[in-house]
């Protein structure tokens, strides 16, 4: 498993960092009682704890002010013991998420999404890449596919999945184009791409019959039915008939986005020692 490969090379390096005197910290704080984030915060600490990353977690309640959310950043900010600070999203309704994002000091913003740490991945020179994209880009690496000159298309164009990943393609060479709810015969794109990337939180939106025969398929998606069952935004079951490669749901991209907020703090503590 790739995720397991790559938490394993960072618990080698972090042992090596450790005897230099450097110690990666990770802050997670998580505002709220979201079932689906405290899942998140959870495998984020279990991560932490396998590979030798010092971590502390802020569990604030759902009625925590915005300015007393700023200030704790702040203090987080100067800690030298916390190299990368990570706020579960989403926020409660009354929090401004931008200004969260904003106040992270982009050095140890593990989750790129600082204004700062975006720009730098738009020019292609950059310290940290968001997670979900990160590990994307790793997991098609890992299946042999060359990304220059292929066909990709990303469905979707959060800040958060859909943008990132679009760049990162684009630094690999890749020709992208992009999907969201306005586009307007999606089945027509999703054809003609080599690469789809699926992450657009719509359940088994992408069918057998969009797919083209050979395709590298990841599904970034996470949604929970009615019945409970967990499925991504492909259809797995007719989207396997087609695909040469696809990420299953549960067990894909999720324990890659782990993988890769480890490795981001890991380069965060270089950055900050």
């Amino acid at each position: 498993m790739v995720s397991q490969r790559i938490k394993d090379e960072l618990k080698a390096e972090v042992s090596e960092m450790k005897a230099k005197g450097i110690t990666p910290g990770l802050a997670v704080i998580i505002v709220g009682d979201d079932p689906a984030s405290r899942v998140y915060v959870n495998s984020k600490k279990k991560a932490c704890a396998e590979i030798g990353i010092y971590s502390e977690e802020y569990a604030l309640s759902g009625e925590t002010s915005q300015q007393e959310l700023l200030e704790l950043i702040e203090k987080l900010n100067k800690k030298d013991d916390i190299s990368g600070i990570l706020c579960q999203l989403p926020l409660p309704k009354h929090i401004d998420e931008k200004a969260v994002i904003d106040a992270i000091a982009p050095n140890k913003d593990v989750d790129a999404f600082h204004p700062v740490n975006v720009g730098k991945i738009m020019i292609g020179d950059y310290d940290f890449l968001p997670c979900t994209p990160a590990g994307v880009m790793e997991l098609i690496k890992e299946s042999g596919i060359e990304i220059k000159g292929k066909e990709c298309v990303v469905v979707g164009r959060s800040n958060i999945v859909g943008k990132p990943m679009t760049m990162l393609l684009l630094h690999e060479h890749g020709t992208v184009t992009v999907c969201h709810s306005k586009t307007r015969d999606l089945k027509e794109v999703t054809l003609r791409a080599d690469i789809l990337v699926a992450a657009v939180g719509v359940p088994e939106l992408i069918r057998g019959d969009m797919i083209k025969e050979g395709a590298v398929v990841i599904d970034v998606g996470m949604n929970r039915l009615p019945d409970k069952r967990l499925v991504g935004d492909v259809c797995f079951s007719e989207a396997s008939e087609k695909a040469m490669a696809i990420t299953p749901v549960p067990g894909g991209v999720g324990p890659m986005t782990i993988a890769m907020l480890m490795k981001n703090t890991v380069k965060a503590a270089y950055l900050n020692a």
